[in-house]
């Protein structure tokens, strides 16, 4: 057991940091390469902010834990709202801006409505997921079309400032580029081993594991692209990642798991934790804009509220183990 929790916090450790290596090697090679800022910044850096919820799902599913794998996305989704958003404003108060996120949070809304359509029948079939992965596709390639046009900013990833910010020689980018790769997947392993260990070890489902502990510790490096956004009192940017990840998760990190391993849902994912995780992206859309739709800050008592559904819904989860 002690092996197991070692794992687990070894593995989150090297998997926050790894994707932090991963994100700036790919994105200089990136550049180097010629290849747009933009692009980058939507591409290359918004899938690596998310590329642990995506290997720690993907390894969850070859390695046929489902529960693990949806557990992590759904998760680390009720995670970011309730807890980065709810943490972000109780320590500054959130001012909303961007008409890009007046557009993304109900884009966001649909695409989790179209997860729980599927959720329905109790199973995510391959097919399932290849239509997630198509509609990534689609929303992604549209939000590229759309900062190309000049339209829209990038949702799903950091500024041109960032990239400029780490000038790095190729070779060096191409290294890290590499080894933050294969650290994922190994970080990835320990975490989905000991993870799974200790589910077993005390008659624990794995999805329960994967919507608390996994979850959380995949989202660490949004918390911290939250706190330093606030430093730099860019909160647009606070909401952008949240939402990005979003779809991230919703789409393409439950989309890869099905195609690998079709998934066998049980029912209380849909009526527990996805319900939750709607109603929260409801709530946030209030608080971003009220019932008028005009802007508005998200203040303290909306951070507040946030926290405390997160600490019941936590503590239901919790109840559920130790009966």
């Amino acid at each position: 057991m002690l092996l197991a929790i070692a794992a687990i916090i070894a593995g989150l450790v090297l998997l926050v940091w790894s994707a932090d290596r991963f994100i700036e090697g790919a994105a200089a090679t990136a550049k180097h390469l010629g290849m747009p800022s933009l692009l980058i910044g939507m591409v290359i850096i918004g899938f690596g902010t998310s590329a642990p919820e995506l290997a720690v799902s993907a390894m969850a599913a070859l390695d046929g834990n489902p529960g693990l794998a949806l557990g992590n996305a759904y998760g680390s989704n009720i995670t970011n709202i309730a807890v980065i958003v709810g943490v972000t404003a109780v320590i500054a108060p959130i001012a909303v801006h961007s008409q890009v996120i007046r557009k993304e949070l109900p884009l966001l809304l649909v695409l989790t409505a179209i997860a729980g359509y599927q959720l329905i029948d109790g199973n995510l079939t391959r097919l399932d997921g290849w239509v997630l992965l198509g509609v990534f596709a689609v929303v992604m390639g549209w939000s590229i079309y759309q900062g190309i046009q000049g339209k829209g900013d990038s949702l799903i990833g950091e500024t041109d400032s960032e990239l400029a910010a780490h000038p790095m020689p190729l070779k060096i980018a191409v290294m890290w580029l590499v080894v933050g790769l294969v650290l994922l997947l190994v970080s990835s392993r320990m975490l989905v081993w000991g993870a799974v260990f200790i589910a077993q070890s005390l008659g624990v489902s794995d999805l329960i594991i994967g919507l608390t502990i996994v979850a959380i510790g995949t989202s660490l490096p949004e918390l911290a692209s939250a706190l330093a956004a606030v430093k730099k009192n860019e909160h647009d940017l606070i909401l952008g990642n949240i939402v990005g990840s979003g779809i991230f998760n919703t789409l393409a990190v439950v989309g890869l798991a099905a195609t690998i391993e079709p998934l066998a849902v049980d029912m209380e994912v849909l009526y527990r934790d996805w319900t939750l995780m709607t109603a929260l992206t409801v709530g946030l859309l209030v608080m971003s804009f009220g019932l008028t739709g005009k802007s508005r800050t998200i203040g303290r008592p909306d951070g507040l509220l946030l926290l405390i559904v997160y600490v019941c819904y936590t503590s239901y989860l919790v109840s559920t183990v130790i009966r």
